[in-house]
Parts: structure tokens; sequence; C-alpha cells
């Protein structure tokens, strides 16, 4: 390593340094849980990586996290996460089962965390990290006790919320850094990104699209190939059709699938209009779809009917590599950055 390298190498790791003993990594580099793919193999492939892998529940059983977990402990002995969608109706259950694996980072999706779930993660030992998509809500999970932040822009692939990663962090990263960690999330592809949002003040970074075509991702080739294939704008949101739906956005590449999507919202809205759903049951039941459809793309490899979801970086894919070349890479191009600041 020459002189100049180990001077933006220095400068990167003091950066870093608080998200990754938050994580207990050598970088604060988190992967976005992503149904279907971030699974044992390449959750256990990041964190012996020095990332930390978050194992992605989604619509999991009890008994299959069980085992997903021990799976991947079976992989690495290095610190990985889980994630819980807070709409789950055995949160509770899963929350436990991460427990007794003793998981020493929770992460929370999907909406403010119900009553008795924070406690009851905090009462196992674990971290508890939420999403902020709003520097109110951002406030609000402070003052609850969680122990970081996942603030993550509509570039993102999967759920998004409506504003942009940079829009975010400089509205976010001032108010609430020195608080409790933050990770910023969304369009992240290279490490440039990284070292200038590490310099607004972030513990460190989280990536999925980066990672899903990773040689250690179970993904389909069918499903790796449309990655290398797109550009940014081929990943496109999701249409809401029904105002009453509450339908969150997701980011994934445009195929058939979308069309698929407005005909279960319409079929969603027929049945809230017979009164034959609930509104906790008709979100459930778009939840269910998209991990169906997500399935069938990454796992079956259909990703003309499938849902590819996929961020705004996936221009930045562009072949399938090891996790370990993927991260060294992010590392070293944010090290020359921070370099070439500091000259």
């Amino acid at each position: 390593m020459t002189t100049t390298s180990s001077v933006g190498a220095e400068r990167l790791a003091r950066r870093m340094a608080r998200g990754a003993a938050f994580l207990g990594t050598e970088t604060a580099i988190l992967c976005g849980a992503m149904s279907w793919v971030s699974e044992r193999n390449l959750v256990a492939a990041i964190s012996n990586a020095g990332g930390f892998g978050v194992i992605a529940c989604g619509a999991m059983t009890p008994e299959l996290l069980d085992a997903e977990i021990a799976a991947t402990k079976a992989l690495t002995a290095k610190p990985f996460g889980v994630n819980l969608i807070t709409m789950h109706p055995q949160l509770m259950e899963l929350i436990a089962v991460c427990a007794k694996h003793q998981v020493g980072h929770v992460v929370l999706a999907g909406g403010l965390p119900p009553a008795g779930s924070l406690d009851a993660i905090r009462a196992s030992g674990a971290k508890v990290i939420c999403f902020a998509p709003a520097l109110a809500l951002a406030k609000k999970l402070i003052r609850s006790g969680v122990d970081a932040l996942v603030i993550e822009g509509m570039e993102a692939g999967g759920h998004i919320g409506p504003v942009s990663t940079s829009v975010l962090a400089q509205e976010m990263l001032p108010e609430i850094a020195e608080q409790v960690p933050v990770f910023v999330a969304g369009g992240i592809g290279r490490g440039e990104a990284i070292a200038g949002y590490l310099d607004m003040g972030a513990a460190g970074v989280q990536l999925g699209t980066r990672f899903a075509c990773a040689t250690e991702s179970i993904a389909h080739p069918n499903f790796k190939k449309a990655f290398f294939r797109a550009s940014a704008r081929d990943a496109v949101a999701s249409v809401q059709i029904d105002p009453r739906l509450p339908v969150i956005p997701v980011r994934a590449l445009k195929n058939a699938g979308s069309e698929l999507f407005t005909a279960k919202q319409r079929e969603v809205a027929q049945s809230l209009d017979e009164g034959a759903l609930a509104m906790a049951e008709a979100q459930l039941q778009i939840e269910h779809y998209w991990a169906g459809a997500l399935r069938r793309a990454v796992i079956d490899g259909d990703v003309e009917h499938g849902s590819v979801m996929a961020g705004q970086s996936v221009g930045m894919v562009k072949t399938e590599e090891p996790v370990a070349e993927i991260i060294a890479t992010l590392m070293e191009e944010a090290a020359a950055a921070l370099e070439k600041r500091a000259a």
C-alpha cells in the first residue's frame, strides 16, 4: 500500500469506527435485507468478508427463521442481523427466535414498532435498528430508545419512501447523527458516495442492489442477467391505483409483472368495497403478493412476470463478483475519495 492510499484508508477507518464498533465488524457496511436473496449464503459471505449480513425474514414462519439463523451460524462466526417486518402477525414469536439464537442486532422495517416489540428485543440483549424515512419519525424512534437508524432514500430497491437519499441525508444527519449511529441507504453503488455520506456524519452505509448479484447470491442466473442489462432508468416505482389502499411503492425493473400488481390492487380494492377484507388484512395481502412475485424472479428465474426488485444503482452492477471483492472495491474507492479531499 502506498503512503497516499494509507492516508485515505486511515481517514476511512476513522469515519467508519463508530459504525463498525456498533455492528462488531471490520467495515460499517450493512447489506440491505432482500427477501429470498439475503439468506444464509449471502449473509454469511458478507459477514465473513468484514461487512454485516442481514437475514431477510419477510414472510417466514418462526420455524423457518429458526432454521435459517441456525444455518447462517454454521457458515459464519461473525456478527449478522435479522430484519423483521413490523406488520408480521407473528412478530413477537420471531423476536423470541432471534433471542433464542442470541442474534446481536434486530432490524425492524415497515413502520413504527408495535407496542412491546422494542422491549422484547432489548430484553434479549440485542441492539435495535429501525428505518426512519422522515426527521420527525427519526426523533420519535430515538426517544423510544432505538439503538441505530437507517435512513433510506427513494433510489433504493424494494419498498421505498418519496424522498431522495441525498435530501434525507442533508436534512437528518446534522440533527440526529450525534445521538445514535445512522446508516445511509438508497442508490449507493460506489465508494465515493460512501465517503461523502461518512463525511456528512453517517456512521456507515447500507447497500442491497450492489450485493444482489454476488457470486455467493443464490439468485437465479436470469435474475442476475436482468441486473447486468439494466440501467438506472429501468428501475421504476410501482403505482398506487386506489388511495385507500395502504400500498408502499416498490422499486423494481420494469416488466409485465408491473401490470400484474395493478391487477392485484384492483382485486384487493374490490374486496375492501365488498367488506370482505379489513384494511390490515388488505395490506398483508399486498405484502404476500410481493413475497410471491419476488420469489418467482429470484428463485424461479421468471424475470418477466416476477418482481425484479432493484435500486437505481443497478446500472453499476455489471458482473458477478465475490462479496469480498465487492467490499474491497467499495473500500478502495472510498479511501481514494477521502485521500483526494485531504490533499
